[in-house]
């Protein structure tokens, strides 16, 4: 799992494992935007964060299922659970119990780099708050996440695949 702040370079990371051969998972928010652009239903989240919650669980918990062998996530089943908390109030515990990954990796802030865009509409100030809520669920959740380092996009892969004694090639 590749988790963390909106804008840290999670995304860039995940392209990278796959451009070295490793099985990769797109965000599902990114991923939930595009379906509804495309009119394949959906939510987006600055009209119906609850209903975009909800999908990114749905999602999330899919791709998890759908899972096999070494697979890069890019957010999952633990971010959508924070998002559908805020947005409701309603527990996700149930899930966050249900469908565990392996490792977690947390991409930190990193001001530098964080660019909004179509698609990732709020502010620093915003990824910034929902980066403490999501590094605090996968803390009470018992994993022992990794933080990424703030360095080239070659390195951090090296980086991950190293703490998970895999080969830089795949």
């Amino acid at each position: 799992m590749i988790s963390g702040c909106s804008g840290g370079g999670k995304s860039t990371l995940l392209a990278e494992l796959a451009r070295r051969g490793y099985a990769t998972v797109a965000e599902p928010g990114r991923r939930i935007i595009a379906d509804v652009r495309a009119g394949r239903g959906g939510a987006l989240p600055w009209d119906d964060p609850a209903a975009f919650a909800r999908c990114a669980i749905a999602m999330s918990v899919a791709d998890y299922e759908l899972a096999s062998g070494l697979t890069f996530f890019d957010r999952g089943v633990v971010d959508a659970a924070v998002a559908l908390e805020a947005a409701t109030a309603e527990s996700g515990s149930a899930w966050v119990a249900r469908y565990r990954y392996d490792s977690v990796f947390i991409a930190p802030p990193w001001p530098e780099i964080y660019e909004t865009d179509t698609d990732r509409r709020h502010s620093l100030d915003k990824a910034l708050s929902d980066y403490v809520r999501v590094e605090r669920a996968y803390r009470d959740a018992g994993y022992d996440a990794v933080i990424l380092p703030r360095t080239t996009v070659a390195e951090r892969a090296d980086f991950v695949l190293a703490d998970l004694g895999r080969s830089r090639s795949g």
